[in-house]
């Protein structure tokens, strides 16, 4: 049986999570939940797969949840960072589902890489911001199986054949376009929080909401898939793909594609990586592509400045993708608080990665100093801008 903590189980991945651990209730055995600040779905989730251990941000929210929670259930109330980091390498736990948003789930996913947990990886920024470091703690032991659909869809591809891996030519990873992929440029300054939040594809939080719309979310998503398949950004293009059916291919030398096909729904990733090596059940319907036309085309890079941001970050070098994404955090709150308009995010990433110069992190410590510094950099650039 696996034994699995789910940080992050009250957002979009955690419940489609445990939507399909509810197919599978006899092979998973949930160790811990932990939550941001929706205490009352996590109460929910508790009632429901009494878990060990549940997680909470703060003593208040801790409080109010065991006065929620029935005498019947078993389990302890925890709360803060390193609470997460607790389950996240509990002797216990074989598995561990990152899905935090932001960089506030790096912590514990370096831990759990640390810990040589299995790792469903959710969390983008964790591999953006620390990559290199992560890698390094699983090379010869621990393993990460990527739940984003597009690099679940290369990891179905590539994994387990070296054959397949030594022939690739590149890897593809296509991309919705967002809710603006229509709008011409020159209209995209005056669009509202709400158009910014409705992806007609996904239904995903509000930060990766907002980077899907930007394409800031593809781009962190190249980041990712360098250090995930160990490639250089020459081998990594991105396609529009506006039905979000073929989730990712592969281009091998001799002209051959492999491709993994599926609706738009994150419980198919999800299943396959808790039930790797095998196959289970996600619960989600059969895919009918009868009538269905697909299309495909190149990004427009002027329009999405964010996805060429990100292409150059990892060019430069691992600290200018730490920079990026903490900038990238700072303006899509920003926007999300009414500070700035939408275009000024790229502006925001655009200025402050003109900014620094190359340097080396070698240290998880380095990491988060470094990502403090820019963050406060990047708060200076936003007044200039409002």
């Amino acid at each position: 049986m696996k034994v699995i903590s789910i940080l992050g189980s009250t957002g979009s991945i955690g419940q489609s999570t445990l939507d399909v651990i509810r197919l599978h209730k006899d092979s998973f055995d949930i160790f811990a939940l932990s939550c941001n600040s929706n205490i009352e779905l996590l109460a929910k989730q508790t009632i429901e797969f009494n878990p060990r251990y549940i997680v909470c941000k703060s003593e208040n929210d801790a409080k109010k949840l065991k006065k929620t929670l029935p005498n019947k259930i078993r389990s302890k109330v925890l709360f803060s960072d390193e609470s997460n980091n607790f389950i996240a390498t509990n002797s216990e736990v074989t598995h561990v589902v990152a899905a935090i948003s932001g960089s506030a789930g790096l912590e514990s996913t370096y831990h759990a890489a640390k810990a040589k947990k299995v790792i469903l990886l959710a969390n983008k920024e964790s591999m953006v911001m620390a990559g290199p470091l992560i890698m390094d703690l699983i090379k010869n032991d621990g393993f990460i199986i990527p739940i984003d659909s597009e690099h679940n869809a290369i990891f179905q591809v590539l994994h387990g054949d070296s054959n397949k891996k030594k022939s690739l030519k590149k890897i593809i990873l296509t991309a919705s376009g967002g809710p603006f992929i229509n709008m011409p440029i020159d209209h995209l300054e005056n669009v509202s929080i709400e158009e910014a939040l409705n992806h007609p594809n996904w239904k995903m939080g509000a930060k990766v909401s907002i980077d899907s719309a930007t394409m800031m979310n593809k781009g962190l998503e190249v980041i990712e898939a360098s250090y995930l398949f160990g490639l250089s950004e020459s081998h990594i293009d991105v396609l529009i793909h506006p039905q979000s059916i073929i989730h990712s291919f592969a281009e091998f030398i001799d002209g051959s594609y492999l491709a993994q096909l599926g609706d738009p729904d994150m419980r198919i990733p999800i299943s396959y990586a808790l039930g790797f090596p095998h196959r289970i059940c996600s619960g989600a319907s059969s895919m009918n592509l009868i009538g269905k036309n697909l299309s495909f085309f190149k990004p427009d890079l002027k329009k999405f400045g964010c996805l060429s941001l990100s292409y150059n970050a990892l060019r430069e070098g691992h600290n200018f993708c730490v920079a990026l994404n903490a900038s990238n955090e700072i303006a899509v709150q920003a926007f999300l608080n009414k500070q700035i308009k939408f275009t000024d995010i790229y502006k925001l990433n655009f200025e402050l990665i003109n900014r620094i110069n190359t340097l080396n992190l070698s240290s998880i410590n380095e990491v988060f100093s470094y990502d403090a510094e820019i963050r406060n950099l990047s708060n200076e650039l936003i007044k200039k801008i409002v």
